[in-house]
């Protein structure tokens, strides 16, 4: 364990000391804030309309009626549009884990260390999942935002909404965590298999938007076929938390595609320690 942590700290490192991560910091910080404020936006528009209507939110279509509380108008969605962020970012950042490695020539010497591929793999895999989190981390800033000023702001609209529910936040922010720790693992296994950063970053990238858009193909499918590949949709999956509803299936299933793909990525760094 001693291993996993130094390996894991030195990844974090690199991480840090190299412009590419405080460029990914900053245009997250950025595209989020946007979207935040487009979102925030759209929930005043849509309020200030009821407060000064006769029939409130019965006038209200039913695609705006989620804008009823921040949680569901503002929190909710820009988390669902995080995963597209998430989905361009995490790709080109674990592309280089082992890529860059066998680029600099280094990887020869990471195999030659007293350390074991279990241990390479999930120090490099935990160092950069962690620079993975704190860049998602920056979206948790904005329900803390409306949690401090949400009151005053609700202040004017027909009902309170200065609460946030809080559980439902915290189950987004993590399926987005977890989404983000997914296209990592794939990453990790793509990146392992070439020494070219760009090529890694595109194929994790495209295998990440296909298997999202699974679903896409299971409406003109029979069954058994259409549970099938509506189980194995990450869009499907991601459905529930980013709703709010608490759900393991969603759990067990990323986790189990971490693992695989971590299985495959120790298969892959192993079989070149004897090359």
């Amino acid at each position: 364990m001693r291993n996993v942590i130094a390996i894991a700290k030195k990844e974090m490192t690199v991480y840090l000391t190299t412009p590419w991560a405080w460029v990914v910091f900053t245009a997250v910080s950025f595209v989020s804030s946007g979207f935040f404020i487009a979102l925030m936006e759209r929930f005043k528009d849509i309020h200030d309309k009821v407060r000064l209507s006769q029939g409130g939110w019965d006038e209200v279509p039913a695609d705006f009626q989620s804008l009823r509380n921040l949680t569901d108008g503002v929190v909710m969605p820009l988390f669902s549009t995080m995963l597209v962020v998430v989905l361009f970012i995490v790709p080109f950042l674990s592309a280089r884990i082992f890529a860059e490695e066998r680029r600099q020539k280094t990887f020869e010497l990471l195999m030659t260390s007293p350390v074991t591929s279990t241990e390479i793999v999930l120090g490099k895999y935990l160092g950069s999942l962690a620079i993975v989190a704190a860049t998602v981390g920056v979206t948790i800033v904005y329900p803390l935002v409306l949690t401090m000023f949400g009151s005053s702001f609700s202040a004017t609209t027909s009902e309170r909404t200065s609460t946030l529910e809080w559980p439902a936040v915290l189950l987004g922010f993590g399926a987005l965590v977890l989404w983000g720790a997914t296209v990592l693992a794939i990453g990790t296994f793509v990146s392992s298999l070439t020494e070219s950063v760009i090529v890694a970053g595109l194929i994790t990238f495209a295998i990440c938007l296909l298997w999202m858009l699974i679903q896409a193909l299971a409406p003109g499918a029979g069954e058994p076929v259409r549970g099938v590949l509506e189980y194995l949709s990450f869009e499907a999956q991601l459905r529930n938390p980013l709703r709010g509803v608490f759900d393991l299936k969603p759990l067990v299933f990323f986790l189990s595609v971490i693992s695989a793909f971590l299985v495959l990525t120790h298969r892959s760094v192993e079989s070149r320690r004897w090359v």
